[in-house]
């Protein structure tokens, strides 16, 4: 009897696929770290398209793309810098953080050396320290430089 239940299988047609899930959308984001004034630096851009503000540079992971990748193709596309990730950061996922729907974002801390330059959706780019940010910052990033200055003082990554 047991061998029958373990071997016995459904025909075809009665079998249930499960429906795809509806799942926000996935974004990795790179605070990239330049040498500058003695100090480091960090590029944020200013955004071209709404929401409008400065921003940490990242994008939309693409179908077949890992996060580290997308983060690494997002920050050339936008500042035209080389980077190597050093860490991730955390995650992000308030389903508010994005006015234009549900997001969840890999946040990475990377170095680049060079001269940033705006491209794709970037309208201009700046380096910044983070005593001075500039306003207003979109989405939930200051936040996110709140977790990174902290990550800067302690060596520690975002808590849960």
């Amino acid at each position: 009897m047991l061998t029958e239940l373990l071997t016995h299988s459904k025909p075809e047609a009665t079998v249930a696929t499960m429906p795809r899930p509806t799942t926000p959308e996935i974004t990795a984001d790179i605070i990239i770290e330049l040498p500058w004034q003695g100090d480091v630096g960090i590029v944020l851009i200013e955004r071209r398209f709404e929401p409008f503000g400065w921003a940490i540079p990242g994008g939309f992971v693409d179908v077949g793309e890992t996060l580290e990748h997308a983060a690494i193709r997002e920050a050339l596309e936008e500042t035209c810098l080389h980077v190597t990730l050093k860490t991730l950061l955390g995650c992000y996922s308030d389903p508010q953080r994005d006015p234009r729907g549900h997001t969840v974002s890999a946040v990475y801390v990377a170095s680049a050396e060079g001269t940033p330059r705006a491209e794709d959706d970037a309208k201009n780019i700046a380096l910044f320290q983070l005593d001075d940010l500039p306003q207003p910052l979109a989405f939930d990033h200051a936040r996110i430089l709140d977790d990174y200055a902290h990550f800067r003082q302690t060596g520690e990554v975002t808590a849960l």
